[in-house]
Parts: C-alpha cells; sequence; structure tokens
C-alpha cells in the first residue's frame, strides 16, 4: 500500500522568506505580501492543492550579525519588514473549511499566560485547525528589543526553561477546565460551571502562574505540536513535547541521521517509534517538462542576491559572513544561535567540503533544503524518494518566487501525487476534521501517551 504524502506550505508574511533576491522575479507577487488578500488567496490555493496546512515561520529580532548591523538584512528584504502571522490566521480560516495554519511562537519572549489565550482563541476561531510551532528563538536583537538583554539565553538553557513554559501551557490548556465546564444554561443562569474551573497554581524556577486559564478549550485543547531543531538538546526537547517535526537538511543522508535520533529517543522514551510526524523543507520548481523546468530555474538564478543569502545565513548562526573571502573554507563555530544552520555544512557536512561561496549559492534558492526541479512526475519521483531514504512523513514545501511555485505546485505537482495515490483526490477530505486528526489520523485530543496528557483535569 502507498504510504500517504503530507504536506504543509512553508512561508512567512516578509518580502524574502527563503530565496533571497526572487522578490524581484517579474511572477512575483510577493510586493503585496502586507494585503490580506494576498494570503486568503494563498491559502484557498494551498487547500485545492491538498495540502494539509499553511506552515507559517516567524522570528522577532531583525538579522544584525551580517557586517554588524541590519542593513544588509534591509536592502535585501530579508524577513524584513515582518508582519505577525497570528494575526492573519482567522481571515485565513474563514477562507477555507479543511486547510490547517501553523504558527510561531516563542516561548523566550511571550508570556504563557496570555500565549495560552492567544492560542485558545485561535483553536476556537479556526475550528481546531491551528498548530503551534514551539520555538526558543536564536537572535540577539531580539533579546535586546523584547527584554532588553544584551544577549539571549544560552541554548541549551532556553530549552531548560522551555520545558517548565510547557508545563504551565499544559496545565492551562489540558487542566484548568473540565470537559462541559461551559454549560451556557439560560434556565439556571450560570454560563461556566465554577465548580468545573480550578487555578493550576504554578510556582516554579522560571514562572509563577497561579490562576485559571482565561480560555475555555477549544476543539484541540492543546493545538497540535509543531517543533524544528536538529540540536542535540533540542531534540530532547521535541521528543518530550513535538507531535511534529520539521528538519532543514540538503541531502536525504543527512535528514535521516536526525531522523532515526528522534525515533530512537521516542523508544527510550517509551513511546512508539512514530509517534511523531517528520517533515522535511523542499523548495519545488517545476513545469510542464524536465527542460522547462531547468530552463526556469536558470532563469531563477539570475535574481539571487548572495550578499543577503549571507546576512540570512549569519542571521541564523550568529557567526558574521561578512568580508569573507569566496574561496574560504566553512569551520564550525558554536554559538547560542541556531546551531544545527552551520553544522549541516560541517560537522553534518558527510565529508563534503563547503567553501563560503559555495553556502550563499545554495542557500540563495531554498534556503538550507534540496531545490527539486523537473516535470511534475520528476517532482513527484523525487518526493518519494526522499521519503523512502529518509523516513519522513511529508514536506514542508518552500517557494523560491512567490507566491508563484506554491500556486503551480498546486497546478501541476498535486495531480500528480493524487493520481499515485498520495494525496487525498475527494476535495471534501479534511473537512471537518481538527489539524490534529488530519495529521496525526487519531483524535482531536493530545495521544495518552504524550506529555501533556498527565496534566487534564481530574474531579
Amino acid at each position: 500500500m502507498t504510504r500517504p504524502l503530507l504536506l504543509n506550505a512553508f512561508d512567512m508574511l516578509t518580502p524574502v522568506h527563503q530565496s533571497p533576491g526572487l522578490w524581484r522575479h517579474p511572477e512575483s507577487g510577493v510586493q503585496d505580501f502586507q494585503r490580506l488578500d494576498y494570503w486568503t488567496s494563498l491559502a484557498r490555493t494551498l487547500e485545492e492543492g491538498g495540502f494539509a496546512s499553511l506552515f507559517l515561520a516567524d522570528i522577532v529580532g531583525v538579522y544584525d550579525v551580517y557586517g554588524g548591523n541590519g542593513d544588509a538584512a534591509a536592502r535585501g528584504g530579508v524577513q524584513f519588514p515582518l508582519l505577525d502571522p497570528l494575526v492573519a490566521v482567522p481571515a485565513m480560516a474563514a477562507a477555507t473549511e479543511r486547510l490547517g495554519f501553523g504558527v510561531t511562537a516563542s516561548v523566550s519572549y511571550e508570556r504563557p499566560y496570555l500565549l495560552a489565550r492567544t492560542l485558545g482563541t485561535l483553536d476556537h476561531f479556526t475550528n481546531g485547525r491551528v498548530a503551534w510551532n514551539i520555538v526558543t528563538s536564536y537572535q540577539d536583537s531580539a533579546a535586546r528589543n523584547i527584554v532588553g538583554g544584551e544577549a539571549q539565553i544560552p541554548h541549551d538553557e532556553r530549552y531548560d526553561r522551555a520545558d517548565e513554559y510547557m508545563e504551565v501551557m499544559y496545565k492551562l490548556f489540558e487542566g484548568s477546565f473540565a470537559d462541559g465546564a461551559v454549560v451556557a444554561d439560560r434556565e439556571a443562569g450560570v454560563f461556566v460551571d465554577p465548580d468545573r474551573v480550578r487555578p493550576i497554581d504554578h510556582d516554579g524556577r522560571y514562572f509563577r502562574v497561579p490562576g485559571e486559564a482565561l480560555t475555555a478549550p477549544g476543539p484541540q485543547r492543546t493545538p497540535y505540536l509543531f517543533q524544528a531543531s536538529a540540536s542535540k538538546r533540542g531534540q530532547r526537547f521535541a521528543v518530550d513535547h513535538a507531535e511534529a517535526i520539521f528538519f532543514s537538511g540538503g541531502t536525504p543522508s543527512l535528514v535521516k541521521r536526525w531522523v532515526d535520533g528522534v525515533r530512537s529517543g521516542l523508544e527510550e522514551a517509551g513511546r512508539e517509534r512514530d509517534a511523531i510526524k517528520v517533515f522535511a523543507l523542499a523548495t519545488v520548481v517545476v513545469d510542464e517538462s524536465d527542460e522547462a523546468a531547468r530552463a526556469r530555474l536558470e532563469e531563477y538564478r539570475g535574481y539571487v542576491d548572495t550578499e543577503s543569502a549571507l546576512a540570512l545565513f549569519s542571521g541564523w548562526t550568529g557567526v558574521d559572513f561578512a568580508g569573507a573571502r569566496p574561496e574560504q573554507e566553512l569551520t564550525h563555530i558554536v554559538t547560542d544561535a541556531n546551531q544545527s544552520a552551520l553544522a549541516s555544512f560541517t560537522t553534518l557536512a558527510d565529508g563534503t567540503t563547503w567553501t563560503v561561496r559555495d553556502l550563499a549559492e545554495f542557500v540563495a534558492i531554498g534556503g538550507r533544503g534540496p531545490v527539486i526541479v523537473g516535470s511534475p512526475e520528476t517532482v513527484a519521483d523525487e518526493l518519494q524518494r526522499w521519503m523512502e531514504e529518509s523516513g519522513v512523513d511529508g514536506f514542508n514545501i518552500s517557494a523560491a518566487v512567490r507566491p508563484a511555485d506554491l500556486e503551480r505546485f498546486a497546478r501541476f505537482v498535486s495531480p500528480e501525487l493524487r493520481r499515485r495515490g498520495l494525496l487525498p483526490d475527494d476535495a471534501g477530505s479534511g473537512a471537518g476534521l481538527t489539524l490534529r486528526e488530519r495529521l496525526g489520523g487519531k483524535g482531536p485530543h493530545l495521544a495518552e501517551d504524550h506529555r501533556g496528557a498527565a496534566y487534564r483535569f481530574e474531579a
């Protein structure tokens, strides 16, 4: 039996997400990214194309590592300026019936009590189609502007703090309101039964939250939980909390190494090896034939901005590549930023030597993931190969030219995947399902073996 393929679109409310310079392409419509109808139109396209969700990346600082300031990021529109993804979700949900929405929110800078209210509200307004991409953030610029610190919390401590943050969130989502607490009984004059609501009384090392949740649980209670970290400490956090993980790696063998680590970690934790869905980043350039697709990619290369690509990579890693010689070989440096980003091209590069020029050219289209090029048949073959060789369950599909490449995927690739039985061919598939049911294949709530289930309300 053919294993189904899960698809998320990977995007960001900004001019440049993963492919610096491509905003200048004549087919780009991203100059309208600040218009709400840009996003509602994209959401409808993705739903028609069989995507399970629109996964929205986010950062909360400016990429100012390259050259010691944010000038290069500003010139290139590199994730700047940037809108708040949580604000756009209700409008996109109103324009669709089945598409889910993965929103990124940082446990380092959002207060848990208020974030629980926001995510609970989105779960209600989307009818259970929201996921939370849990991040600890990796930018010193965010620490300076949000909490007034000179630098962010050290890498591993961020995850220690995040563990307690999640404990607070589980108590608010799962343990504050009992099922049936909202009775809306007109005759008795009772809207919420106070006997079925309780304060969470959390008093920990990092957080003190004594009261009850402000928002009654939505259809999923806890939003579906994504996490995207390949560092050793990050993977341990993911095994404890995630229901889906997102990896960015240039080869199936590299991604497989991470996938195997997660599966083994799940077993060690007493969970099933497939308890977490795993997604890999891929940028797809498709046309009616292989030749036309390759010509399209070659045209794209004429618009790349390598300085902006280095500004992007410097922001990810905390390493300033300004002034580096193009032929200079990459070496590994441990920082408190995104540790797996640089490791992908150094310690995890399977013996390949990368130069600064190689890095800039690779990152300039598609970021840290592969660029899959070809006809619909070729693209589908390559997606299946990646699934078989890496063990992933699906893909976060990124666009080089936005939104044109996602529209082309829905037009060309989705029908081919449906023909192969990899995507449902029923236009109504997923209607009425929560995102957890659509991606996880089971019920709308956290699985019994998930850590968060231990915090459920007990009368």
